[in-house]
């Protein structure tokens, strides 16, 4: 049986370490980072729970939309603790 390896469509340029397959994850985010990585969270919590919605599945729905506060929650706690925020207008 002969089996092709496929080159993915996209291919990384220089050294993205989201994009790179098998590069190490990155452990510590700076606070921006972190703040701008759970207000991502969140909408995509929103967004599936719209879809949820859409699709007549109430139950799932509601669970998602309780999960997306949490995430702003969490995000507005950040920006509170950390000092590096208060220079953002």
């Amino acid at each position: 049986m002969f089996i092709a390896i496929a080159h993915p469509a996209v291919e990384p340029i220089g050294p993205d370490t989201v994009a790179v397959p098998g590069s190490p994850a990155i452990r510590e985010l700076s606070p921006r980072a972190l703040h701008a990585r759970l207000l991502e969270n969140a909408a995509a919590r929103r967004k599936r729970a719209a879809e949820r919605r859409q699709a007549d599945r109430e139950d799932d729905a509601g669970y998602w939309f309780s999960a997306a506060p949490m995430a702003i929650r969490k995000a507005s706690e950040l920006r509170c603790e950390d000092k590096s925020f208060l220079a953002l207008p």
